[in-house]
């Protein structure tokens, strides 16, 4: 069975954006909720991220979140329990889980991508799992069909090749050096590397970190197949936090931040 990540790269659409979300934060049915409205507003694919303690590779914003998503008692089972729910209602774009090592280490890494697997998630990212140390992760998912996407960053130049080399689903370029968040500016020379990293992927490429408006989406569609928007739209959840929790004001906050993926996207696509 064809993998959703790879039919996702071939819609032709003039922008092809990834939001990432913190799961669970502010609760489990906000995220399916939000789960739904993504898909319905023709986003490539949803990156899921599971709430770590130590989260090294992100910024104050998505830290702050999964704390929050961690008090609400947030887990690795319980994400893949959202990604179920999600295929339950109905959803079809890519469910990508984004997970740091050690609570898929603990949950064990073949019991995970079978779970994964049976909850409908399509491809995996983790972050501090370096290249070298992830051939049984790589393995386990391939057997069940799923696509662990590797991460490349601009230290990485002469790795590039090796590294897409293996690459299943997308290579996911970090567009600059430290942690996830918004910026108002990028790194020079970051359109050379992503035209280097395309040069030598056979998969499509997407850049992330710091990607928050639509002139950025704009800006590396000339380079790059897709846009990951992270901390941006999860601080977007977190400015509506109460009222995304208030069933009075529900409605209107989830429109909000549709509102906010609409523009990213430009109109939507069927």
């Amino acid at each position: 069975m064809e993998n959703r990540l790879d039919r996702a790269f071939q819609q032709d659409r003039s922008r092809r954006v990834i939001p990432f979300i913190e799961a669970g934060d502010p609760d489990f049915n906000t995220s399916l909720d939000l789960v739904k409205l993504l898909d319905g507003e023709g986003v490539s694919a949803i990156e899921l991220g599971v709430p770590y303690s130590d989260p090294l590779a992100d910024g104050p914003v998505i830290q702050a979140a999964s704390e929050r998503a961690l008090a609400e008692g947030m887990t690795l089972p319980k994400v893949l329990q959202l990604a179920d729910a999600a295929r339950a209602e109905g959803v079809r774009a890519p469910l990508v889980l984004f997970s740091y090592y050690n609570p898929i280490l603990r949950f064990g890494p073949a019991r995970l991508v079978q779970q994964a697997e049976a909850a409908g998630i399509d491809g995996m990212i983790v972050p501090d799992l370096p290249w070298e140390e992830s051939e049984e992760l790589s393995r386990f998912a391939g057997e069940r069909g799923l696509h662990l996407v590797p991460l490349v960053a601009p230290t990485s130049r002469e790795r590039i090749r090796q590294i897409a080399s293996r690459a299943k689903g997308f290579v996911y370029c970090v567009s600059s050096l430290g942690t996830t968040g918004v910026r108002s500016a990028f790194a020079d020379g970051v359109e050379a590397f992503l035209d280097t990293v395309k040069q030598h992927s056979p998969v499509p490429i997407a850049v992330g970190f710091g990607i928050s408006r639509r002139e950025h989406v704009d800006r590396f569609m000339a380079h790059a197949d897709a846009a990951v928007v992270g901390s941006a739209l999860v601080r977007q959840v977190e400015e509506r936090r109460e009222e995304l929790q208030d069933p009075s004001k529900r409605r209107a906050a989830l429109d909000g931040l549709r509102l906010f993926i609409r523009d990213l996207i430009g109109e939507k696509q069927d």
